[in-house]
């Protein structure tokens, strides 16, 4: 029996060959779609590159202000020693001796005239007592003149006495009527030079100091036995520089602290130096007080001196900054780069810092954080409205 080999009658052979054709067709079909795609986005890339990444900003967030202009009244701050408005130094008026007592002590209100300290005047007495003696005895004198004079008189009509003999006891009347004069006026000169040995105020007021004790030889020539603050009134004297001083005029309110205390004493400017030290450029300001226990002559004490209402740049106080050349603020200048700028401050209230000197209002300043930065850093400005 013959069979044919080679090829296979069977129908089902034919489609697994086709169904195996197919499935290679589809594969390529798949991979050419992947090639195809894999090249278009070759060629994407090629012809749109990637942006580089943009750097990370890096400056900090600071808020600034623009303080403007606001009404405040200006104080000018000021330093300077305190001392009596009027230090009377009271001395020996006359030729001095021997102390004989002390009646004041220092801190001790006296009135005007009030004996401090007497002088032994032993011998002025006994010498006024002298004179005293003499006008007595010119007096006599000038009563035997007058009489000798009346009795010429009577005679000399009977002509018994010449008119010149008249004239002469005339003459030995006025003489003798000179000689008292002159010995009472004698006696007035001792009694004011013994005057003159009792101590006294020249005013009324606050004894300062006491340089004298019971015994101590004193004459003309000696320092002074007693200061006295006139009225008991003191005074600050203030140095400050050419340009506050011009701000300042005669009754302007001040307000004194003397050190060690927290008083606010209420003075008022008394005198402005007419004169500039070439030198310091500074003038010297003395501001009027009443008594107070506290002011203490030679002490130290600080003051805020009123210079009249203004319109000046107010900042919150962490805007002002200070180091070893003084206060300073940051401004945000050019590109929002740091700029520090000097400043002079004045009143500090519940507002805020008031700037006398150094900015016009218009600037952008760092409210806050200026300790963390340094000039010419870049920052990113926030900006806040001005205090009010």
């Amino acid at each position: 029996m013959n069979m044919e080999t080679g090829f296979s009658s069977d129908p089902a052979g034919y489609v697994a060959l086709d169904d195996a054709r197919n499935r290679r067709k589809r594969i390529l079909i798949i991979v050419g779609v992947l090639v195809i795609f894999i090249v278009l986005a070759v060629a994407w890339k090629i012809m749109h590159p990637a942006k580089p990444a943009a750097a990370t900003d890096t400056a900090p967030n600071v808020t600034v202000i623009v303080p403007g202009r606001h009404e405040v009244t200006a104080q000018i701050p000021a330093v300077g020693n305190i001392g009596a408005r009027r230090d009377m130094p009271v001395g020996v008026a006359g030729e001095g001796g021997t102390v004989r007592s002390v009646l004041v002590e220092q801190g001790t209100w006296v009135a005007a005239g009030q004996v401090l300290a007497t002088i032994d005047r032993s011998v002025q007495v006994q010498q006024a007592a002298s004179l005293a003696a003499s006008i007595n005895q010119s007096r006599a004198d000038a009563l035997l003149a007058k009489a000798n004079l009346d009795r010429a008189k009577a005679l000399v009509s009977r002509g018994f006495v010449s008119k010149a003999d008249v004239d002469t006891k005339q003459a030995a009347l006025d003489g003798a009527n000179a000689r008292v004069a002159v010995a009472q006026a004698q006696l007035r000169q001792q009694q004011a030079l013994i005057g003159r040995l009792d101590i006294r105020s020249p005013t009324a007021g606050l004894v300062l100091t006491r340089n004298v004790e019971a015994g101590q030889v004193v004459g003309a020539g000696s320092q002074a036995l007693f200061r006295v603050a006139a009225n008991g009134k003191m005074e600050l004297q203030a140095r400050l520089a050419e340009d506050d001083l011009a701000r300042i005029r005669v009754g302007s309110p001040a307000t004194v602290t003397p050190v060690g205390t927290t008083l606010k004493i209420p003075g008022t400017v008394w005198q402005i130096s007419p004169v500039i030290d070439p030198q310091t450029r500074q003038g010297t300001v003395r501001i009027e007080l009443p008594y107070n226990e506290a002011l203490r002559p030679g002490g130290f004490a600080s003051a805020q001196i009123g210079a009249g209402r203004g319109d000046l740049p107010l900042l919150p106080e962490s805007a002002v900054l200070s180091d070893a050349k003084g206060n300073y603020v940051y401004l945000i200048g050019g590109g929002n780069k740091v700029v520090r700028r000097d400043v002079k401050v004045g009143d500090v209230d519940e507002r805020g810092v008031t700037i006398v000197s150094g900015l016009s209002g218009t600037e952008r300043v760092v409210a806050s954080a200026g300790a963390f930065l340094n000039p010419g850093d870049r920052v990113k400005p926030d900006l806040q409205p001005s205090p009010r």
